[in-house]
């Protein structure tokens, strides 16, 4: 067991080590959305399937659900900035390995080394920013952090759509993982020579065998959604599903045993006695089901079915991520004072959102990029409303012994949510688009995305009734 280092952190460069680590939750959140953009483009070099393209972007999300505990752990255990080097160092490797890939299979191996390597390198960017910022500059520290995230999005768009359009040295959509390797390089040079080596904790265990079970336990229950649609859903898809929800179940008996035998499991299961908390996490699941699949569902509609160009469409999110951005920073004020009754709004004005594109899908022929944007401006606003203090409000039960453990499970559950939206409305979008058309198969998903963001509203408004 490592010793706990003593000596003060030296924090005299602290908004250079600010800038370090936001640059990398830059890159991270940038990578999310450009790859969406790319992937019309990606299935057509690779001849990916429809189960591939879904778990370009689902498997990347397991295994950072899934490893992001574990990651921070680490941090706690080797140092923060040892852990970061190597998330980083490792994040720019296998971002390179998604540019070489050849073929779909090996691509989704390579998101998935990608998403293991994330793992490392973000738990260990609000830790450092914990660590540095205890005066009244920590405000100042977390609204830039709070920006850059909010940015990371519009940034990833027009990225996207910038880079393949441009086809930089003739590598295509190749170049949306490339960006990655400078970025990543000059981040680890400057985090290597600049970020302050942080106190080890004492005491502090992996739950590895709880990270095996659980990324088990997922990859059952969401990889035949992912691949239903290729295999036919064969009656074996179901049985590896039910298995998985079997294995989901002895995940949280071995918590408990790892518990009584005086180890530190993934999770605190003295959250599961917290029904607030818990019906939180229904609303965080449920919202984020309907997250990144949103741009999935999007811009394969605006590519496949419309036919408009990477940057066109990637253009036409960036008045939706700006929304987002404005409503990041309205959001958090006046959740303080109202409550959860502003996420329930944002659902509302997220559901209008979604109502005014299914009627322009519906009504007009061939809706333009522009005429795309300015109804998705409603989606984007709505969806900042809810994003920004949702977290806070899910947590605000726990009590600060607990917030931790409690973050952890919120990030986890937020990405498994991304992960399953993915998976299950990507395969209604390919079954319906290969029966009737890629509209009708949009406006399947908006009738979902719809029916997900009800249920994350109503289990916010569950949450507020629940006991003290």
């Amino acid at each position: 067991m490592h010793q706990t280092v003593t000596k003060p952190v030296d924090s005299t460069r602290r908004w250079w080590v600010l800038a370090i680590v936001v640059a990398a939750q830059f890159m991270f959140g940038v990578d999310a959305f450009i790859v969406n953009v790319a992937i019309p483009t990606i299935a057509v070099d690779l001849h990916a399937t429809p189960a591939q393209i879904e778990s370009v972007i689902a498997i990347y999300l397991i295994a950072y659900a899934t490893l992001v505990v574990t990651g921070g752990r680490l941090g706690d255990i080797h140092g923060t900035k040892n852990v970061f080097l190597a998330g980083v160092l490792g994040f720019t490797a296998t971002s390179l390995w998604c540019g070489l890939a050849q073929s779909g299979m090996e691509l989704i191996v390579a998101r998935l080394a990608q998403g293991a390597t994330a793992a490392l390198m973000v738990p260990q960017v609000l830790a450092t920013l914990h660590l540095l910022f205890t005066d009244e500059s920590r405000n100042r520290a977390f609204g830039i952090y709070g920006i850059v995230l909010g940015l990371a999005g519009a940034a990833g768009f027009l990225l996207g759509g910038l880079l393949v359009t441009i086809d930089l040295a003739h590598t295509g959509w190749r170049s949306v993982f490339f960006v990655n390797v400078p970025s990543g390089l000059v981040i680890a040079v400057a985090a290597w020579r600049v970020m302050p080596t942080a106190p080890r904790r004492s005491g502090t265990r992996l739950d590895i065998k709880g990270s095996i079970v659980l990324f088990a336990g997922l990859l059952c229950l969401i990889g035949p959604l992912l691949f239903g649609h290729d295999v036919g859903w064969a009656p074996l898809l179901w049985a590896v599903m039910g298995s998985g929800a079997v294995i989901l179940a002895a995940f949280v008996r071995l918590e408990h045993a790892v518990a009584r035998g005086g180890g530190m499991p993934l999770i605190d299961l003295a959250l599961l006695a917290d029904a607030a908390f818990l019906r939180g996490l229904g609303a965080a699941f449920f919202f984020f089901c309907a997250n990144l699949s949103f741009y999935l569902v999007m811009t394969l509609f605006m590519q496949r079915g419309l036919k408009i160009p990477p940057l066109s469409a990637g253009l036409a999110f960036v008045p939706l991520a700006l929304a987002f951005v404005v409503a990041s920073r309205h959001s958090g004020a006046r959740a303080r004072h109202r409550g959860t009754k502003v996420l329930i709004e944002g659902c509302a004005l997220q559901i209008a959102g979604l109502a005014a594109l299914a009627c322009v899908a519906d009504f007009v022929d061939a809706p333009t990029p522009t005429e795309l944007a300015l109804v998705m401006i409603i989606f984007g606003y709505g969806q900042g409303l809810v994003m920004a203090p949702l977290s806070g409000a899910v947590l605000s039960t726990v009590k600060p012994v607990a917030a931790g453990s409690a973050s952890g499970m919120y990030g986890t559950t937020a990405q498994i949510g991304n992960a399953a939206g993915v998976a299950a409305i990507g395969a209604v979008f390919f079954a319906v688009e290969s029966l009737q058309s890629a509209r009708a198969g949009f406006l399947a998903s908006l009738a979902l995305f719809t029916a997900l963001i009800m249920i994350s509203a109503a289990f916010l408004s569950w949450m507020r009734r629940a006991p003290a």
